[in-house]
């Protein structure tokens, strides 16, 4: 039996295994007591679970009183917006972001329109059975549908000041753009073309038959660079199912990695306002390079999308996210948005002048070595810490998420994951084969 997963990104699991529909409708009752019932707004990426657990969770909502709106399928960005711009009480995006078909999950949105913070999910997992309180037949929730969640996301989008809609629009963009049967269908075409861009579609229908791995990283997307080549192509852009992560393809074939979206998108909008950075501890030093060329400050929390938006918020920080692709933008909402990454690449596509190669040459250049290890169950990752720390005694260490080894030439992070039952490596050097020896010594350690 696969484990249920349970971490700021969400309470996820395999369908059918650890994630049942008896089990959501619980989880859903005691959010539903956790939002003093009221509104909740109800969204889902394509998966083909979806509906199903749908259907619990408006069940389990409905039953303790809370009312639902169906927002149907949807980008969770398009969710988290929904819930801050309406007055609902909170909001449910069913996804399991990146991971494989097989699972989903629920990500709990306080009505301020981001995920639960730790201390609110505290709050959250105190609620216990007692606490859950069936309603009679005529005090039961309503329901109801709102179509409008994406058109009112595009709209929002062209409105940030960073958003140079006349400069897009005069270029007129040739994009390929892989929604890989994601949610991202739905939404990117439409975007893409309101900005005056050509658009050429891969995998757009939002079938939940997923065309890839979903995970919009460089080794994932050979068709989407086929394509961009083929047919003579601005930029592409990957996203994952719920729309989230952002990743691109250049007019040269090339797909440099999820780090590339944030780290040009920090470079654009620090050129047009300075301000402080804020990322998580697994992202690319790159951003210190380029705070550095500003003169500004960069600010690194544990991973996870409410983490960096929590430090954002500290530190007054003009722009953020995480290296796996995810834009925080405060000027719209704290939230991962890909949709909103792909305008603003786009503008600085038009401002500069430049092709999106030449704008990705002038980012430093790091190589990072991800790797993924499965471990049982009952080791005692504490212990693993110690052993690395006396291996490492030299070096400078960050335990705020995991350890995580910081040398001037290199850094290594190691740390449980909220999303699989992995344990994760990431390491970035200057070189290649640094890394790769870097992740290396510390699987052998593992």
């Amino acid at each position: 039996m696969s484990k249920l997963m349970i971490s700021v990104s969400g309470i996820r699991g395999i369908v059918g295994e650890a994630l049942t529909a008896d089990l959501v409708m619980n989880f859903a009752q005691r959010f539903g007591i956790f939002c003093e019932k009221g509104k909740i707004l109800v969204g889902r990426d394509s998966r083909t679970t979806g509906e199903m657990l749908f259907n619990a969770v408006s069940s389990g909502l409905m039953s303790v009183g809370a009312d639902v709106v169906n927002l149907g399928i949807c980008p969770t960005p398009t969710i988290l917006l929904a819930v801050e711009n309406s007055k609902a009480s909170g909001g449910i995006a069913i996804t399991a972001s990146h991971n494989p078909k097989e699972w989903n999950a629920l990500k709990l949105i306080g009505k301020d329109g981001t995920f639960l913070t730790s201390e609110q999910t505290k709050n959250f997992w105190v609620i216990n059975e007692e606490d859950i309180k069936q309603q009679k037949w005529n005090q039961i929730g309503k329901l109801s549908t709102d179509n409008s969640a994406i058109e009112n996301h595009i709209t929002a989008i062209l409105g940030v000041k960073y958003v140079d809609v006349p400069a897009i629009k005069r270029r007129h963009f040739k994009v390929v753009i892989d929604s890989t049967n994601g949610a991202g269908g739905l939404i990117s075409p439409s975007l893409l073309k309101t900005l005056g861009c050509e658009v050429i579609e891969l995998f757009s229908e939002p079938t939940g038959i997923f065309s890839r791995i979903p995970e919009p990283s460089a080794d994932n997307l050979k068709e989407l660079e086929k394509l961009v080549v083929s047919k003579k192509a601005d930029i592409g852009f990957a996203t994952d199912p719920d729309v989230d992560r952002l990743s691109i393809v250049t007019e040269k074939s090339q797909a440099p990695g999820t780090e590339f979206s944030l780290l040009l998108i920090e470079d654009f909008i620090l050129s047009q306002n300075r301000g402080n950075i804020a990322t998580n501890l697994s992202s690319s030093m790159a951003s210190d390079d380029i705070a550095k060329k500003y003169n500004v400050q960069v600010f690194r929390s544990k991973v996870g999308e409410i983490n960096v938006a929590e430090m954002m918020k500290k530190h007054n920080c003009v722009i953020g996210g995480e290296g796996n692709g995810g834009i925080i933008l405060p000027d719209l909402h704290f939230t991962r948005d890909a949709p909103l990454g792909m305008a603003l690449i786009l503008s600085y596509i038009a401002i500069t002048g430049k092709k999106i190669s030449e704008l990705k040459n002038n980012i430093p250049g790091y190589y990072m070595c991800k790797k993924k290890v499965q471990v049982p169950e009952n080791i005692d990752f504490e212990t693993k810490i110690s052993q690395i720390k006396k291996q490492y005694c030299n070096k400078k260490f960050d335990l705020t998420d995991g350890i995580k080894i910081i040398d001037n030439k290199y850094w290594i992070h190691i740390r449980k994951s909220g999303t699989e039952p992995v344990i994760r490596i990431i390491a970035e050097s200057k070189s290649k084969e640094k890394s790769n020896k870097l992740c290396a010594e510390i699987q052998n350690l593992l």
